[in-house]
């Protein structure tokens, strides 16, 4: 890209086409600072184009069998992994987080890829025979039309492919709306599709800010809208599609905990938490942020945990030996910083302390993990979303209390328990509301043909995103009943 270039990043009928807005938009690199790519963001109109390109493909593309949709992922499926390095290396770019997590976060996304390649079996109905004398009922799926996702800028290939794959194995044509601060890795994404052969208009993305989302949620021919983001957004999203009649799920904010039993071996314990809560530098759905540590487990396992974060290796994610990244942004950043001061506030006390100012004026996006403890029930930051590299400590006298400590959380997107007595490991998982839970695991992360639950303001709609809740989701039932009677048939 020359100087001043603007990039077209808006994916419409196989052609990239620029945006319309009159403002320009930058992707920096949360690392270096530099600038990645200028563009101008998607408007109404831009979203217009791309809408009635994928409602123009969808008839054919319905009318294509499943097992010939599926072959196009297959294809899909190889060229992710033929060119995994440069997508981790563009992921790292873009996010700052490490290369070896822009792997893994691939790796994560082309499962739901081969998941989806079993539509043949998962998208089939059901039926029964003589429901009444003579009359037959069945049950098939049906594809729903112009779907689209709206998804974050901390996993820019993995999330995407929560849904791309789901949508058009089902039938649908598809429109990516990626976050506009990580572009570049869903371009990738999108230009390795076509090269599957797939027919054009039935994948198509925008990049822009709240015009984009609007012009997709306002959109009368638009049937389902997926999102993972903040609750704010995630209420926002629902409350206006739901509105507007479409399908929505929407995955939102999470202040996710972990107990720590006495029990539990410490130091296999410490290192996944730590691995949990300062990995992508915090900037995860399901990174904890809260640990309980019940009765005598507390100072052993708060002593291992500040010596490991201690020694995280933060810098550049492209660089040898680096263990974290910095954040998406040095506003984030600042925000961080700004909650720790909230949570110092009263009784808070640090255990250590990861801001790096030292009344340097530089613009950064570096922070260091950062643990707290003693942080006060009414603090704000009890119950926000912190996104970052920050872990708070509290206690308990045993599981119960632990138990009550987090259900109070108005947040249910994971929890972990870290115990070996089955019997609480049973308890925790009985009776603590959330929608994913670990047993002895830092990051309750589903499998692709599992889905990733959420409860409470973790997550707004009925079917949730991966395995069968995909299915549902990006289908219509239909049923039909059939009676054929004798009399008719002599008549031909």
């Amino acid at each position: 890209m020359s100087a001043g270039q603007l990039e077209p990043l808006n994916f419409v009928s196989g052609k990239w086409t620029p945006g319309k807005a009159a403002e320009t938009l930058e992707v920096f690199n949360p690392a270096t600072m530099n600038v990645l790519v200028q563009f101008a963001g998607a408007t109404e109109q831009n979203v217009d184009e791309a809408v009635k390109a994928a409602a123009k493909a969808f008839p054919e593309w319905r009318r294509t069998p499943p097992q010939s949709r599926i072959q196009f992922l297959f294809k899909y499926k190889a060229l992710l992994e033929s060119h995994a390095s440069e997508i981790a290396q563009l992921t790292t770019q873009e996010n700052g987080k490490t290369f070896g997590e822009a792997r893994a976060e691939l790796q994560r996304g082309i499962e739901n890829i081969e998941v989806a390649c079993g539509i043949p079996v998962m998208m089939q109905g059901y039926n029964l025979e003589d429901v009444a004398s003579g009359i037959d009922e069945m049950m098939i799926r049906q594809p729903l039309g112009v779907t689209a996702a709206i998804t974050p800028f901390n996993f820019p290939s993995m999330i995407p492919l929560w849904f791309l794959p789901y949508a058009i194995a089902c039938g649908n044509t598809f429109i990516l709306k990626p976050s506009e601060r990580v572009p570049l890795t869903a371009r990738f994404l999108i230009n390795l599709l076509q090269e599957t052969g797939i027919p054009e208009g039935v994948v198509g993305m925008v990049v822009g800010g709240k015009a984009a989302v609007d012009a997709l949620l306002h959109h009368p021919e638009v049937r389902a809208i997926s999102f993972v983001g903040s609750t704010p957004v995630a209420r926002y999203v629902f409350a206006e599609g739901s509105a507007n009649g479409k399908r929505v799920q929407c995955q939102g904010g999470a202040k996710n905990h972990v107990v720590v039993m006495p029990d539990a071996d410490l130091d296999m314990s410490a290192k996944i938490v730590s691995d949990s809560a300062f990995g992508c530098a915090g900037q995860r759905c399901l990174a904890v942020s809260v640990a309980i540590t019940v009765g005598e487990a507390s100072k052993p396992f708060t002593d291992k945990i500040a010596e490991l974060a201690s020694n995280l290796k933060v810098g550049n994610g492209l660089d040898e030996g680096v263990q974290m990244g910095p954040v998406i942004s040095p506003a984030s950043k600042e925000r961080i910083e700004g909650l720790i001061n909230t949570g110092l506030q009263g009784s808070g006390k640090l255990v250590l302390d990861g801001r790096r100012n030292n009344g340097s004026k530089e613009r950064t996006s570096f922070l260091n993990p950062t643990i707290l403890s003693d942080v006060e029930s009414s603090s704000k930051l009890t119950d926000t979303e912190i996104f970052g590299p920050v872990l708070s400590m509290k206690s308990a006298s045993d599981l119960d209390e632990a138990i009550g400590i987090l259900s109070k959380s108005k947040f249910g997107n994971a929890a972990s328990i870290f115990t070996s007595n089955g019997n609480s490991a049973r308890k925790f998982r009985y009776e603590v509301a959330a929608g994913n839970i670990g047993v002895n695991i830092g990051v309750a992360a589903p499998m692709a043909y599992f889905p990733f639950s959420g409860w409470k303001d973790s997550f707004l709609g009925v079917q949730h995103g991966q395995g069968h809740d995909a299915i549902d989701f990006y289908t219509d039932k239909k049923v039909v009943i059939e009676r054929w009677p004798k009399e008719w048939s002599r008549k031909f």
